[in-house]
């Protein structure tokens, strides 16, 4: 079931198009990445599936309701939350969640519940009766998300890059992220930060110039741009310059008795590869697959020059 769909989606801002007919579903329960570079349109699009603004054209739902014509429903599914931590700094970290329970009408008994848990997922249980003003930098981006979760787990518009974060931080954010997903959460992140959509996303679209140029899983995406090879190394100088008679390979290294095999990567390729290394009789000590990373997907979609 899609939790979010999306089609024929404009909006304009006087002559200005920033989004031009962009269609787009995400599965309820995965996480789904919006890339594009600065003026591109995310921020539009997320302030219209959140109803801050209207579309002037196209059909949007978002788990199940009408952004244009049930706001207050779609409201009541979703949770929003920024790049930079929205929490009160003169209060604790259990006050500030204690006040978004209040807000979601949540009883007393709900409401404790609900904060404990969060507190506890987050691992923000010893610093929860502490003033955030205290709190170190990657406390306060922990602390920044589970607000949007106190009503519930709804669909997220969108978790923002936790920046700042020192590496360890980092993953035990994308941990908590997937642990969200697992639990039944759907996850719309926008981001410029390429890695984390890698590591995270099911699904990635690319956006340029307010229309999608690509969609499909970061995989499918890194197999758009050129570049991807296999890198063999061979037993000795022997078997290197047998492999070169053999695979005619466009880039080899004498020194290092490496050899580079085009290949987009796929299951495909590779048994092609490898039927045709046996059935040759080339005798190989390592063997490693190297794809384009979502950077090079980035800058070829939005360079203007598709692949």
């Amino acid at each position: 079931m899609a939790a979010i769909t999306v089609t024929g989606l404009r909006r304009s801002y006087g002559d200005k198009v920033v989004l031009d007919g962009v269609d787009l579903d995400v599965d309820e329960g995965t996480i789904f990445a919006l890339l594009g570079p600065n003026g591109a349109g995310k921020t539009t699009m997320v302030q219209i599936l959140s109803t801050l603004i209207q579309p002037d054209a196209g059909e949007l739902h978002v788990g199940g309701h009408d952004v244009v014509h049930e706001p207050d429903a779609v409201r009541g599914v979703i949770g929003v939350t920024g790049q930079f931590s929205a929490v009160d700094g003169l209060l604790t970290g259990e006050e500030n969640l204690a006040m978004m329970a209040d807000l979601c009408h949540l009883d007393r008994a709900a409401g404790r519940s609900r904060i404990e848990l969060l507190l506890a997922d987050f691992d923000l249980v010893d610093a929860a009766r502490k003033p955030v003003s205290t709190y170190s930098g990657g406390m306060r981006r922990r602390l920044g998300l589970p607000p949007a979760l106190v009503g519930g787990p709804p669909p997220l518009l969108p978790p923002s890059p936790p920046t700042g974060l020192d590496p360890r931080s980092r993953r035990t954010m994308w941990h908590i992220i997937r642990d969200l997903v697992a639990g039944g959460v759907t996850i719309f992140l926008t981001t410029q930060y390429l890695e984390e959509a890698d590591q995270l996303a099911d699904r990635v679209a690319v956006l340029d110039r307010g229309t999608l140029v690509a969609q499909g899983t970061p995989a499918e995406l890194k197999r758009l741009v050129p570049g991807g090879h296999v890198r063999l190394k061979l037993r000795d100088a022997d078997e290197f310059e047998y492999a070169i008679r053999v695979l005619d390979p466009p880039v080899h290294d004498a020194e290092a008795l490496a050899i580079q095999v085009p290949s987009d990567g796929s299951v495909r390729s590779l048994r092609a590869l490898l039927d045709r290394l046996d059935h040759s009789s080339v005798e190989v000590d390592e063997l490693s697959v190297h794809l384009p990373g979502l950077d090079d997907v980035f800058l070829a979609l939005t360079s203007g020059v598709r692949p």
